[in-house]
C-alpha cells in the first residue's frame, strides 16, 4: 500500500484494497514498464503527500497531468521549476495578479501553495506521454471521486474551486452546505475570456475562509 506519511494514510487505506484499485495498480505497473508515463511513479500522489487532509482549506480540481516531458509533478496545473509556464497556468497567474495584486511568478511550480492548505488534485493521476486523457478510463476517477467525498465530509468549511465542465461534473459529490463552491470557465486560452478573467476566485475563497475564522492562504509563490 502506498504511504503518504500523514492522515491520508488512514483515510484511504481501505480504498487501496478494493478490487478496482488492485486492477488499476496492475495496469499501471505494465504501463510504466512499456510506455513513457507521467508523472514519474514517485510523484503520482504528491497532492496527498504535500497537503494533509486536516490542512486542506482549498481544493483546486484539475483533469489529468500534463503529457509532455518534464512538466507533470503530481499537482494540478503545476509544472516543475525551469519548465515553460503552460498557457492555462499563465492565465491563472494573470487572474491572481488582477485579483490579489500578486506579482506574476517566474516559475510554474505551485508547490508553495500546497503548504498553505491548497490541495492541487487531478481527477486522473497519470497519463501516457503525448496522449491526453489516455488514463481517464482506467479507474482513477473512482479513486478521486472518493477523495472528493472525503473532503466533503470535513467538519471545517473549505473551498472547492471547479474550473471548466470536467471539474464541475464533480459538484454532485459536494453536498455539505458548510463548504463554498467556486465555479468558472477553465483558464485555458480557449475559454478564459468567457468569464474566467475577472471572476476573482482567490479573493472570494479568502473572504469565505475569513468569515469562518479560518486563516486564508496568502497565495504568494
Amino acid at each position: 500500500m502506498y504511504r503518504f506519511n500523514n492522515d491520508w494514510d488512514d483515510l484511504l487505506k481501505d480504498e487501496f484494497k478494493k478490487p478496482y484499485y488492485l486492477n488499476l495498480r496492475e495496469l499501471l505497473i505494465n504501463e510504466y514498464k512499456n510506455f513513457k508515463i507521467f508523472p514519474p511513479a514517485e510523484d503520482i500522489f504528491n497532492a496527498f503527500k504535500y497537503t494533509p487532509y486536516k490542512d486542506v482549506k482549498v481544493l483546486i480540481l484539475g483533469q489529468d497531468p500534463y503529457h509532455n516531458y518534464s512538466q507533470a509533478q503530481g499537482l494540478s496545473f503545476s509544472v516543475r521549476d525551469g519548465v515553460k509556464i503552460p498557457p492555462s497556468l499563465m492565465n491563472i497567474y494573470k487572474e491572481l495578479h488582477d485579483d490579489l495584486k500578486i506579482e506574476i511568478p517566474q516559475s510554474g511550480s505551485l508547490v508553495k501553495w500546497t503548504g498553505q492548505g491548497i490541495m492541487l488534485l487531478n481527477t486522473t493521476l497519470t497519463v501516457r506521454a503525448h496522449f491526453p486523457m489516455s488514463h481517464s478510463k482506467i479507474g482513477w476517477e473512482i479513486f478521486t471521486d472518493e477523495v472528493i467525498k472525503l473532503l466533503n465530509e470535513k467538519p471545517d468549511p473549505m473551498v472547492f474551486i471547479l474550473w471548466g465542465r470536467h471539474a464541475q461534473s464533480k459538484e454532485k459529490f459536494i453536498t455539505n452546505d458548510r463548504h463554498l463552491i467556486i465555479k468558472g470557465p477553465h483558464p485555458s486560452p480557449l475559454s478564459a475570456h468567457r468569464g474566467f478573467f475577472g471572476s476573482r476566485p482567490f479573493s472570494r475563497a479568502n473572504e469565505f475562509l475569513k468569515e469562518n475564522n479560518i486563516e486564508p492562504p496568502s497565495w504568494k509563490l
